[in-house]
């Protein structure tokens, strides 16, 4: 057994971030100012992308996005329940309904056949979800949100440097990226809004500093032009210098970060082909480069002779860490409550909801830690049985 702890996810911190994070502190402009433009800059370059905000979150981009297209009560909104509970809180908030689409069930993503049905007249927004690095087909998506007049939204929080047909997410459309943490390049807490939209973009940029006809930071002034004035209500949703300059240290590393993930889940599917209790997520048919976000399995709880909650605990015993992404949003208290969508509605996501796992990946790592957690997880099985 492993003598130290293995945690499921660690972000990749260097040196140099480090010192960039101090002279942003020593420099006396800690807010938004010309590190998050500089980070702006660079994160759309990247993606190729006509249009990008920062943001201190992705949910701020995601409210922000349904206070620009005016979504509201009456309004019904497409998404998956297989997703972090956020997107799901903000439609209710907006005074919306959450209308939540089934997913396949070895890549835990929607489809234009899971959506299609579901739009009424009412819909006004799909929100289909990138998962674990992988990309959703957006193809059809994209012809069926044009054909109904539908606005189609990317929920990119685990799609930073994911490519679908040898482009970037971000690059076609508007997409919304995270920089939590445990995501493949973190500001501590970030987000980015790309779009291909000029007037979302500025809409966005607006409605994020206080409505004001001015960002929070003008090249030219050097601060915010002290004549700016409020067009609308807005909030405060910037991203502060401390956290954008930590983000630009990381997006260089960006493309490092996925070949290190990817190696990593390579020894994982090499050495879990023999474990037949362990299914890991299937890779998507169609053109991509997956970003290798999380290395997420289910457990075949029959054939192991324990529920999920049992695994993960034997594994910590271990010194393993794990995570859960995600408890189906609809199997949530409120939402259980309030949603009342009968038993098996949504099979696919219930079904892997209960035996989901995300096992240790995180660039540092090393193959040998693969190999403890592998390890660990045949001798949970060995000794349960």
């Amino acid at each position: 057994m492993r003598s130290s702890f293995l945690p499921f996810s660690k972000p990749a911190i260097s040196e140099l971030e480090i010192e960039a994070v101090a002279d942003v502190l020593r420099s006396g402009w800690i807010t938004t100012g010309p590190k998050a433009t500089e980070f702006e800059e660079a994160f759309r370059e990247y993606c190729n992308a006509k249009g990008a905000v920062a943001l201190c979150s992705a949910t701020a981009g995601m409210h922000l996005l349904l206070a620009a297209i005016g979504i509201g009560p009456g309004d019904e909104v497409i998404t998956p329940s297989m997703t972090w509970v956020s997107t799901v809180n903000l439609i209710v908030l907006a005074g919306a309904t959450p209308v939540l689409a089934d997913i396949d069930r070895d890549t835990l993503m929607v489809s234009a056949e899971t959506v299609e049905p579901l739009i009424t007249d009412r819909t006004r927004l799909i929100v289909p979800v990138h998962f674990a690095g992988a990309s959703v087909d957006m193809e059809p998506l994209r012809r069926l949100a044009s054909a109904k007049n539908i606005h189609l939204v990317e929920d990119a929080a685990h799609a930073a440097g994911t490519e679908y047909r040898g482009e970037k997410i971000g690059r076609r459309g508007t997409a919304i990226f995270s920089f939590h943490p445990i995501k493949n390049i973190t500001c501590g807490e970030g987000g980015m809004f790309c779009s291909d939209d000029p007037t979302l973009i500025e809409r966005i940029r607006r409605l994020k500093f206080h409505g004001l006809g001015a960002d929070a930071y003008d090249r030219n002034t050097q601060g915010r032009s002290p004549q700016a004035e409020v067009l609308e209500p807005g909030f405060k949703y910037n991203l502060t210098d401390m956290a954008a300059v930590l983000g630009l240290g990381q997006l260089r590393r960006l493309d490092n970060f996925i070949e290190k993930r990817s190696l990593l889940a390579s020894r994982y599917q090499e050495l879990l082909a023999d474990v037949d209790e362990i299914l890991p997520l299937a890779v998507p048919s169609y053109p991509m480069r997956h970003a290798r976000h999380l290395f997420v399995v289910r457990l075949d709880t029959k054939l192991a002779g324990m529920d999920r909650e049992t695994f993960m605990a034997e594994l910590k015993k271990r010194n393993i860490g794990t995570g859960i992404h995600f408890k189906a949003a609809h199997t949530q208290k409120y939402y259980r409550e309030t949603l009342h969508l009968s038993d098996g509605a949504l099979s696919n996501t219930e079904w892997n909801s209960d035996r989901i796992c995300s096992l240790p990946l995180f660039p540092d790592m090393k193959m040998e830690d693969v190999d403890d957690v592998i390890d660990a997880i045949k001798d949970v099985l060995v000794s349960i049985k």
